[in-house]
C-alpha cells in the first residue's frame, strides 16, 4: 500500500481518463465539460505531485520504477506545463472546431506516458510509457481532419516516429542481450563485460530519443509537424514531450550507461552542435511564425544537450534549468500567437504581427520580451539559461562546443531581432480582437512576468534544481 501511494498520481490520472471516457460518451454535447474536468483533474494531480514526500528516494516495482527528486521535479514542470496548455488554448479549439471529449482525454493519456516515462527505471517500463505518448499524439497532430495540412502532419510525424521507435526498441534488445537485464541498475554492473556490445545499443536509443526532441539529424518532422498540427497541439508539441525526452537522457546517461562516457559523449556533442547551428540558420528564412519556432526550438534543444554532454551533475543541472526556462519561453510566445485573431480566424505568418505596436502596445512590450529572452539577451530569463550551460561547458574545459554556442547565438538573434522590427517599424495592420478568455491573458502575464522578473531571484529555480539527485 505503501508503494500505491507514492504512484498515486499515475493511478488518479488513469482513473480520470477512464472516468471521463465513459462519462464523456454516455452525456451528449459534453465536450466543454469534459475540457474543463480534464484542467481540474490536472490540478488535482498536481497538488498529489506536489504533496509527495521529497526526501523519498526509492525503487518501487522490483526497480523498474523510481520516485525521487527528479522525476518529483519533472512531473511537477510537466503538469503545470499541460495545466497551462489547457487553459490558453480554450477558446481556439472552440472557433477550430476541434473541441471534442477525444481531445483532452488523449492530452491526459499522453501525460500519463510521459510520467511513467520519467520514473522509469526499466527499458520495458520506458518503453511503454514511451509508446502510450506517441500513440496519443499520433493522432492529436491529425485532430483537424477537415485541414490537410494536420492531417498531412499527423501521417508524417506517425510514420518517422515508427521508424525512431523501431530503432529505439532495437537499441534496448541488443542492451538487454548483452548485459542480460532491463534494469537500469543492473546493466550499469555488466557495462564492463559487454562495453563493444553495450555501445551499439547506445547508438540506437540515442537516435530513438534525438528524435523525440527533435535533434538535427533527426529533426526532419518538427517544422512541418509543427505548421501543420492546430496550434494548440504545436504548443503540446513543443513543451511537454521535450520534458519528458530530456529526463530519459538523464537516466539513461547517468544510471545505467555513466561508465561508458567515452563512448557517448562524442555523439552527444555532435547532437548538440549540428542542432545549434543547423536551427540557427534554417530558421533565417521562415516566413511562418510556427515553422519558425520549431526551427528555434531544434536550436534550443541543442543547448540543453550542450550541458548533458559534459556528464557532470553541474551539466545536467544547466540542462534542467535550461528546460524549465525555455518552457515558460515557448508558452509566452504561444499565448502570444493565440491573440493574434481577427473574424474567427488566427493568424501565423511573420507578415501578420506588421505594425503590430500602434494597436496592441503591451502584446507587442510581451513580444519583445520573449523574443529577446529566447535570442539570450540579458538580464532576461532566456540569458540566464544560456549562462548556466556555458558555465558548465567551460567547467569542463569544452571550449569548442561552448564557441560553436555562442556563434550559434549570435546568428539566431538575427531572425528573432527581425521579428521585432516588423512589430514596431512595418507599416501596420487591421487591429486585431482584444477580448480573449481569462486562461490565455492569465497564461502570458504569468509567463511574461517570469522571463523580465527572473534577474531579480534567479537562486530560487537553481536552488530547487540543485537538491535534484542524479544518480
Amino acid at each position: 500500500m505503501e508503494n500505491l501511494q507514492l504512484v498515486l498520481p499515475e493511478i488518479l490520472i488513469s482513473i480520470i481518463i477512464m472516468f471521463l471516457l465513459i462519462f464523456g460518451v454516455y452525456k451528449k454535447n459534453s465536450s466543454s465539460l469534459v475540457y474543463n474536468l480534464s484542467t481540474l483533474g490536472l490540478v488535482l494531480i498536481l497538488a498529489v505531485v506536489i504533496n509527495l514526500d521529497s526526501n523519498v528516494e526509492i525503487s518501487l516495482f522490483n526497480n523498474s520504477y523510481s520516485v525521487d527528486n527528479l522525476s518529483r521535479f519533472m512531473k511537477i514542470l510537466l503538469i503545470l506545463s499541460g495545466i497551462f496548455v489547457m487553459l490558453s488554448s480554450t477558446k481556439y479549439i472552440q472557433i477550430n472546431k476541434i473541441n471534442k471529449i477525444e481531445y483532452p482525454i488523449l492530452i491526459l493519456c499522453s501525460i500519463l506516458g510521459m510520467m511513467v516515462m520519467i520514473s522509469s527505471n526499466d527499458l520495458i517500463v520506458f518503453y511503454i510509457g514511451l509508446e502510450l505518448q506517441s500513440l496519443a499524439l499520433y493522432v492529436l497532430a491529425s485532430f483537424n481532419r477537415d485541414n490537410i495540412l494536420s492531417t498531412e502532419s499527423g501521417l508524417k510525424y506517425f510514420v518517422l516516429s515508427a521508424l525512431s521507435s523501431g530503432l529505439l526498441l532495437y537499441g534496448c534488445s541488443l542492451i538487454y542481450g548483452f548485459s542480460e537485464t532491463t534494469n537500469f541498475f543492473e546493466i550499469l554492473k555488466n557495462t564492463k563485460d559487454a562495453q563493444y556490445g553495450l555501445t551499439f545499443g547506445i547508438v540506437f536509443i540515442l537516435v530513438g530519443l534525438a528524435f523525440k526532441i527533435s535533434a538535427v539529424p533527426f529533426h526532419m518532422w518538427a517544422p512541418d509537424v509543427y505548421q501543420g498540427s492546430p496550434t494548440s497541439v504545436t504548443l503540446f508539441f513543443a513543451l511537454l514531450p521535450k520534458i519528458a525526452a530530456l529526463t530519459i537522457f538523464i537516466r539513461f546517461l547517468y544510471i545505467p550507461f555513466f561508465e561508458l562516457i567515452d563512448q557517448w559523449q562524442m555523439i552527444i556533442i555532435f547532437l548538440s552542435i549540428a542542432s545549434m547551428i543547423f536551427g540557427a540558420v534554417a530558421a533565417i528564412g521562415q516566413k511562418n511564425l510556427k515553422r519558425l519556432i520549431a526551427y528555434s526550438s531544434i536550436s534550443h534543444m541543442g543547448y540543453a544537450l550542450a550541458g548533458l554532454s559534459t556528464g557532470t551533475v553541474q551539466g545536467a543541472h544547466s540542462s534542467i534549468t535550461y528546460m524549465t526556462i525555455y518552457l515558460v519561453m515557448n508558452l509566452a510566445f504561444f499565448s502570444c500567437l493565440f491573440m493574434l485573431k481577427r473574424n474567427e480566424k488566427y493568424f501565423e505568418s511573420i507578415e501578420d504581427l506588421s505594425g503590430l505596436s500602434k494597436n496592441h502596445p503591451l502584446l507587442s512590450l510581451a513580444l519583445l520580451a520573449i523574443l529577446f529572452s529566447l535570442a539570450g539577451i540579458p538580464p532576461l530569463a532566456g540569458f540566464f539559461a544560456k549562462f548556466y550551460i556555458f558555465l558548465a561547458v567551460i567547467n569542463e574545459k569544452m571550449y569548442f562546443l561552448a564557441v560553436v554556442g555562442l556563434l550559434a547565438t549570435v546568428v539566431a538573434a538575427f531572425y528573432y531581432l527581425r521579428i521585432i522590427k516588423i512589430i514596431y517599424f512595418d507599416p501596420e495592420k487591421e487591429k486585431y480582437e482584444t477580448k480573449h478568455n481569462l486562461g490565455l491573458k492569465f497564461t502570458l502575464v504569468i509567463s511574461t512576468l517570469f522571463i523580465i522578473a527572473y534577474f531579480i531571484y534567479p537562486s530560487g529555480v537553481i536552488e530547487m534544481i540543485s537538491q535534484i539527485n542524479i544518480n
